[in-house]
């Protein structure tokens, strides 16, 4: 079965998959709110200890929700401070449970659900992993906070990526490469990819990304229409095959891009 039929009936194939659940996470209302460059980088007359015990109870609260039990993403999750990659606006809420508006439409994901999503890919030492919607850069932070592996990260809003890139260098992570394009397409140049993480709900599977996953990879994606609730799907590749695992529901900003709008319309039938 080629890629193309095979996307047309995801919906189909994977009813007797394995289910397990998620938090769900709420989807605030876009905003004009933006980073600007001031924003951009780490605020030095910010005091990080002011957030410690915010920060703590927040890890403390992540690993319940979401039962975490890799004590790698647990000592990323807990090294990441969040509040460096939200609005100045939104720094008095930087550490409640849910996703916050970052400008452009788009949100920085619920914390607790970015470690569960972190875990289930199921890094191992010297792979590569691909994210599609870097943002405000919290998700590439935690992923290169391993230490033990290779983050590429694509962004299609222009400011957010530069802002991103920018952040995420300040603060030492030179094993992340931001790149700006449509993440429909992946990023061929550094494929095949050991594991790719998508956070921003298309509503299919994008076919580069099946292609660009090496053999035995994982993808972690929410997929459903956009304004409503999505499933958060765990594929592993397995003799140039998927085997889909139902995550559960979750409510992500939508996919955009001309990329992923074309190939929906090529399957319309």
């Amino acid at each position: 079965m080629n890629l193309k039929s095979f996307t047309k009936i995801l919906a189909f194939i994977f009813a007797g998959l394995i289910i397990s659940c998620c938090t769900e996470q709420s989807q605030p209302p876009p905003t004009p709110t933006s980073l600007t460059s001031s924003t951009a980088q780490p605020d030095a007359d910010l005091n990080d200890e002011q957030f410690s015990l915010a920060h703590q109870q927040l890890v403390e609260q992540a690993i319940a929700v979401q039962n975490i039990q890799n004590e790698d993403v647990i000592r990323a999750f807990s090294a990441v401070l969040r509040h460096q990659f939200v609005p100045p606006e939104y720094l008095d809420v930087a550490y409640e449970d849910h996703p916050l508006p970052i400008g452009y439409g788009q949100t920085i994901s619920q914390p607790s659900l970015v470690a569960h999503m972190t875990e289930i890919l199921e890094l191992k030492p010297g792979q590569k992993v691909l994210e599609i919607g870097t943002g405000s850069g919290y998700q590439a932070a935690i992923l290169a906070e391993l230490g033990f592996v290779d983050v590429y990260t694509i962004e299609i809003v222009p400011e957010l990526a530069e802002n991103a890139s920018i952040l995420l260098r300040s603060l030492g992570y030179s094993n992340v490469t931001v790149k700006q394009a449509d993440g429909f397409f992946g990023w061929e140049e550094y494929a095949p990819f050991d594991a790719i993480i998508v956070t921003a709900a298309p509503d299919h599977l994008p076919p580069p990304l099946v292609e660009q996953l090496a053999e035995d990879g994982r993808l972690v994606i929410p997929i459903g229409p956009p304004g409503w609730y999505q499933t958060l799907w765990k594929f592993h590749k397995q003799d140039n095959e998927l085997i889909g695992y139902n995550m559960g529901g979750v409510g992500f900003v939508p996919f955009t891009g001309e990329g992923v709008q074309s190939d929906a319309q090529d399957q319309t039938p």
